[in-house]
């Protein structure tokens, strides 16, 4: 165990990846640390949660996720990775739901320490949650959400990536990937392109996308810079040509760009990130389909968290996140703008870690919205755009 643990932090800090750290048996299994020649592991995470909505004097629990991972390692070289997703499963105050997915499911190639192929259903490196979302790895019972409406978190197509670190400038990463494109019949006002995702099943291969990200950690910061670009059109040849429309593979574009940076030093953690989206054709999208969407959006978000104990195996930490959703930042005119859709996010609150992979989350969050639309305002019903909720939770990954 003392030698895996001292090659680990070797690999960790050759790369300057000072953020990173092995977590779960998957982290392990990437960076190569599994001993035997032909392994299988498990591992898990998930996460429960009560939240009291204090405006509305309603309250509810739910399961929000629980997550299964399988991999096995075939050589030296070649590993499989999958993760099957069981999300909001109620378990109270409502009806059975949720859904089962698959959020992974890729074969990794090694060419060599610092390159390596990913190949399948694939999450892009974008933003800062979507490839690291364990519960152990983000402050608050919820995941910010302009990683969730204007960066589609989580995100996952299907493609292949390259991943490499530079030999020359320390510190810096890179990855590139060729995915499938979106689907715009599914994109919403409401919650912007997160509709459109495919996630492996049913894809339209018809419009395919590209992304990439540089990923440079120097000292006590983690600063990354990534960009979408890709086809969304599902339309068929006539009605691609009456609209006026481009064919081809990037038919209907969507362009999604990112900007994050992070901080780490003993106890301070501060985090930023920026993400905006455009689609050009918004108008002929919206005319074909009435979805309503925009033609950019645009978010923000900002967190500051201070660990009492910043210690390697236990974690106290008082936090507080401002967030901010433009879904109507520019919009066509065959748009009803609804303000409704945009928001802003306050959430503050504790995370204590009694160890490695546990979590106990307290966090009071306050929402505020634009006015609704007086073409959707029911006065029987009325609507409150300021909204005081208080979140319990517990979360796990091994």
């Amino acid at each position: 165990m003392k030698n895996i643990f001292i090659t680990a932090s070797l690999i960790l800090v050759s790369s300057s990846q000072i953020f990173s750290q092995i977590i779960t048996k998957e982290d392990s299994l990437s960076a190569g640390l599994i001993k035997s020649s032909s392994p299988t592991v498990l591992s898990s995470y998930g996460n429960v949660k009560y939240s009291n909505n204090l405006t509305e004097g309603t309250s509810s629990t739910n399961v929000d996720r629980l997550v299964l991972f399988v991999g096995h390692k075939f050589n030296k070289k070649i590993a499989f990775f999958s993760e099957i997703e069981i999300e909001d499963v109620k378990v109270a105050g409502g009806e059975a739901g949720g859904e089962v997915a698959l959020e992974q499911a890729f074969i990794k190639f090694d060419i060599n320490r610092n390159n390596y192929i990913s190949a399948g259903l694939i999450i892009p490196r974008i933003g800062i949650i979507n490839e690291n979302h364990l519960p152990n790895t983000f402050n608050g019972n919820d995941r910010p959400m302009v990683e969730r409406l204007v960066i589609p978190a989580t995100f996952r197509e299907v493609g292949v990536a390259y991943y490499g670190n530079s030999n020359k400038i320390a510190g810096l990463n890179y990855s590139i990937a060729l995915l499938n494109g979106l689907n715009s019949e599914e994109f919403q006002a409401s919650k912007g392109i997160r509709g459109g995702r495919y996630e492996g099943a049913g894809t339209n291969a018809n419009s395919l996308a590209l992304t990439g990200a540089l990923l440079y950690y120097k000292n006590n910061i983690r600063t990354q810079v990534s960009a979408y670009y890709g086809g969304s059109n599902t339309m068929s040849k006539f009605h691609t040509d009456s609209l006026g429309l481009k064919s081809g593979i990037f038919s209907l574009p969507v362009q999604m760009y990112e900007y994050n940076v992070q901080y780490k030093n003993k106890g301070i953690q501060l985090k930023g990130l920026v993400s905006f989206v455009n689609i050009p054709d918004a108008e002929k999208l919206n005319s074909f389909y009435g979805n309503n969407v925009a033609e950019n959006i645009l978010g923000f978000y900002a967190e500051a968290a201070y660990n009492l104990t910043w210690k390697k195996d236990k974690s106290f930490i008082l936090f507080s996140r401002y967030e901010n959703i433009d879904m109507t930042k520019k919009t066509p005119s065959n748009v009803i703008a609804n303000y409704a859709n945009n928001l802003q996010f306050v959430t503050s609150g504790i995370t204590i870690m009694p160890h490695n992979g546990v979590s106990i989350k307290v966090d009071y969050s306050y929402r505020l919205t634009g006015a609704l639309h007086a073409s959707l305002v029911n006065p029987l019903v009325g609507y409150n755009p300021a909204q005081h909720t208080i979140n319990i939770g517990l979360g796990y990954s091994f």
